[in-house]
């Protein structure tokens, strides 16, 4: 179990995602500064758990998170003006939000966690199998959408490539915070050619597909 310092959004981040955000409430300029002011001793890694009831922004807006959260190491960090501030960030390793540690004295929220590590699962030996068929329907859905993903811009690791799923199909939370628990990569390659195949079927139904989210800007 280790604590961490924790940063509630309206999205899920996945590992090897980029999360550019922008700061301004008290709380999380403090988390900034504490992230920059301890890299001497540690790397300056948050974590981001989506939001299951409430709002990003307001002392007592979060009501409930989900359980499963994602690692976030700051990358980049610019002032800019008025107390903002311009930071991105990258998804690391996921864990498990165990409990609030009401005796950190922190004015943002710092957790129990435990990292979560990543199990291939039963069908291990069938990950290049399952991960050719994900390619398959992802470059499917891009012809749809107009626009095909090189096969360069896809992961070619099989773990990588399950969790970028969203980076090509628009997912809402909940779609990609069951990507985000899936308990294996074969679990999770399995769930991403579901959600896929989806979208494929609403375009060839609908005859029009919604693209891909942009990278979210969080309020905070």
């Amino acid at each position: 179990m280790a604590t961490l310092p924790i940063f509630p959004l309206a999205t899920v981040l996945m590992p090897g995602a980029k999360l550019p955000l922008q700061i301004f409430e008290p709380r999380y300029v403090q988390l900034l500064q504490d992230l920059l002011g301890g890299q001497d001793e540690r790397p300056p890694v948050f974590g981001v758990v989506a939001i299951r009831e409430g709002f990003e922004v307001g002392d007592d807006a979060v009501r409930a998170l989900h359980p499963i959260g994602c690692g976030a190491l700051l990358t980049q960090a610019a002032a800019l003006e008025g107390e903002r501030f311009f930071i991105v960030s990258e998804g690391t390793d996921r864990f498990h939000l165990d409990g609030v540690d009401a005796t950190a004295g922190t004015p943002y929220a710092t957790a129990r966690v435990t990292w979560l590590t990543e199990a291939d699962g039963a069908d291990g030996s069938r990950l290049e199998a399952l991960a050719t068929a994900l390619r398959t329907e992802l470059a499917a859905f891009g012809t749809a959408l107009g626009k095909e993903p090189e096969p360069a811009e896809l992961p070619t690791d099989p773990r990588m490539l399950a969790y970028a799923v969203p980076d090509v199909v628009s997912l809402d939370v909940a779609d990609r915070q069951r990507l985000l628990e899936c308990t294996d990569t074969a679990s999770r390659l399995r769930l991403g050619l579901q959600l896929v195949r989806r979208e494929n079927e609403f375009a060839a139904t609908l005859g029009a597909v919604a693209p891909p989210a942009l990278p979210p800007f969080g309020l905070n």
